[in-house]
């Protein structure tokens, strides 16, 4: 089909037209690359990167962090508390900057109230995007007389028991 003497003027202008042979007066038109600076070579970022540096920045730019630093509390309390302490204690809110702690028993909360400032200390240390400022020690969730339909104000009756 490169030679033109064989095909007619007007079949030549239909293959030309329909892009299947090329015109001799087309130009051929060239790209302009644009050099952004991120995709020339030997620049920097041009390093591939691994999977959790991949993750850490998209947990950053979504405003993640937060709250994954206080659920990784939560999940190493063992080892943040110690080992000894984590099985008496546990994390049960985080509420404005307020890490509340329940213990097995008033002896244990009392106890873990003069090591308040190392174990402070200790979740600073690992988590600063936590947000805990405090810690509160409770005892354990026992039922209250204090309160319901039938409660009493005052002392009430001492001889219930015996």
């Amino acid at each position: 089909m490169s030679d033109d003497a064989e095909i007619p003027e007007t079949m030549s202008t239909y293959l030309r037209l329909r892009g299947l042979e090329p015109s001799p007066y087309r130009k051929k038109k060239r790209r302009r690359r644009v050099d952004d600076g991120e995709n020339a070579p030997f620049s920097p970022g041009r390093d591939p990167r691994g999977l959790g540096d991949v993750i850490s920045a998209l947990t950053r730019s979504a405003g993640w962090e937060p709250q994954l630093s206080r659920e990784d509390l939560v999940r190493t309390w063992d080892e943040v508390a110690g080992a000894d302490t984590a099985a008496h204690t546990r994390p049960v809110a985080l509420d404005a900057g307020t890490l509340t702690v329940q213990a097995d028993s008033t002896a244990w909360a009392k106890q873990l109230q003069f090591m308040r400032a190392q174990i402070l200390s200790e979740i600073l240390r690992r988590f600063p995007e936590a947000g805990v400022e405090a810690i509160r020690f409770v005892g354990p969730d026992v039922p209250s007389w204090k309160w319901g339909p039938r409660a009493v104000p005052g002392r009430g009756p001492r001889d219930t028991y015996g």
